[in-house]
């Protein structure tokens, strides 16, 4: 219980400290998101002049309230769930805006991590419990995985996949000229179509580490006591793998599980451009190029909040399987 209350109290202040970061950045970059909304409403006509004071007021950004007093705003709006209103998609409120993208990068990220972890993982287990075979000598390759940025893995695979053979869709979420957006198997068979080369960027860039540092683990943990006393009582080379040398090997793999969630959101925002995939990255470039402080906000809220809990329930996981965890400090 101790060790709980310890990881709860210790992300609640990590969230603040978020939550503060994540007022200030947007408010450090140069230019105003009323000026943005203006020249929009201009191209429509004249603007009066009381409508800048209400644009102002609208966004929370009027000259008159101090920094202290828009951030007090800002709080008692996020635990109200008004995250304000986007300045790119006006009128639309910015949980509109998050809601309709969100999904798009919670599915895309979320499998491609998930496949990526286990392949890594079991690639590496067997890497390491065979070492010297054909599969770890394969290994030293992997880490040039690591040194590829995902935008670069993105051009390449839309280059010979989509643009030479033709195989996958080059951008895009779905085929909406043929397909309207519901619950359908076409439209979820277009997705799937659509969403593999993002995917398959995401699971190969981040296949490097995980891989090398299980199969690493594994080697150490190969030439611990347990698993030599379980060998000599002739238990199965499988069920040693696994259960002995494999489930303690893969602890600092969960351990940086959630850590190496943070680079795989980031790249994923990169690999989201080159295919213009509709999800929290093509967002948030939207956001950052007209100013527009909510709808950043927002998003940082979301990805921020996201890997968080993520750490966070990492952290408990790994506190179940690794009980000494729970007995530190």
């Amino acid at each position: 219980m101790r060790y709980l209350l310890r990881k709860i109290l210790f992300y609640i202040v990590a969230f603040c400290a978020a939550i503060t970061i994540n007022f200030a950045l947007p408010r450090l970059l140069p230019g105003n998101p009323v000026d943005v909304m203006l020249a929009k409403l201009a191209q429509r006509g004249q603007v009066a002049p009381e409508t800048r004071e209400a644009i102002e007021a609208m966004l929370g950004t009027t000259d008159d309230a101090s920094l202290l007093s828009q951030f007090g705003d800002y709080l008692v709006n996020i635990f109200r769930g008004d995250l304000g209103v986007s300045v790119t998609f006006f009128p639309t409120p910015v949980v509109t805006v998050i809601g309709q993208a969100l999904p798009w990068t919670i599915l895309l990220v979320g499998i491609a991590t998930v496949i990526s972890f286990v392949i890594a993982q079991l690639l590496g287990m067997l890497a390491g419990w065979k070492r010297g075979g054909w599969l770890d000598s394969l290994i030293p390759t992997s880490t040039v995985l690591q040194a590829v940025p995902y935008f670069w893995l993105a051009l390449i695979l839309s280059y010979v996949f989509a643009v030479t053979l033709g195989f996958f869709p080059i951008s895009g979420g779905y085929d909406y000229r043929t397909v309207s957006a519901g619950w359908s198997w076409e439209f979820l068979a277009s997705a799937v179509k659509y969403g593999t080369l993002p995917a398959l960027t995401i699971v190969i860039s981040s296949l490097g580490a995980g891989l090398v540092g299980m199969r690493n683990m594994m080697v150490s943990t190969m030439a611990e006591d347990y698993v030599v006393t379980a060998e000599a009582k002739g238990l199965r080379p499988r069920r040693i793998m696994t259960m002995y040398a494999g489930r303690n090997a893969i602890l600092p793999s969960v351990a940086g599980f959630g850590i190496a969630l943070g680079a795989v959101v980031g790249g994923s925002i990169l690999t989201e451009q080159v295919f213009s995939y509709p999800g929290i990255g093509q967002t948030l470039l939207q956001s950052v190029q007209n100013n527009d402080y909510a709808l950043m906000q927002g998003v940082f809220l979301i990805i921020t909040t996201s890997v968080l809990l993520t750490n966070f329930f990492v952290d408990v996981v790994y506190g179940l399987i690794d009980p000494r965890t729970r007995h530190q400090g």
